[in-house]
């Protein structure tokens, strides 16, 4: 009984430590949320599936906060189209030329996306041609 408790703690206490240090908590910090010692926060960056389970913790976090960031994106824009319409001359043409700004900025990050994506299809076409040669296709 006392070993499936001590597990459960473990477990537990995993938890607790991987919120703390995908969170951005300190080694120290997230040793003391969790309830372990620093050792043990050391020791569980040790292994291979503890590590797995932090970098997924993470990349949760992230995919989360994108969705917020790109949520707010649109009521920035909104306010931007907005003040366009304001009494204050400034206000107007400072709003104009951040979307101007902007619009640029897309677009050019849309033109090397589209770039990246063809070289990356020419490498892989390459690759698959080179490797059908090596097999005598």
């Amino acid at each position: 009984m006392w070993q499936a408790m001590a597990r459960r703690d473990t477990k537990n206490a995993d938890g607790l430590l991987l919120a703390a240090l995908a969170g951005g908590a300190s080694h120290q910090e997230a040793a003391t949320q969790a309830g372990v010692s620093l050792r043990t926060v050391y020791r569980r960056l040790e292994d291979v599936t503890f590590r797995q389970q932090l970098a997924e913790a993470r990349g949760a976090l992230i995919t989360r906060a994108t969705g917020k960031l790109a949520a707010a994106c649109s009521a920035a824009a909104a306010t931007l189209a907005a003040l366009l319409r304001g009494d204050s001359e400034s206000v107007r043409l400072s709003a104009a030329r951040s979307i101007l700004e902007l619009a640029t900025k897309m677009r050019e990050s849309e033109e090397l996306a589209a770039r990246v994506a063809a070289l990356e299809d020419q490498h892989a076409a390459a690759a698959t041609t080179k490797g059908a040669r090596a097999w005598g296709a």
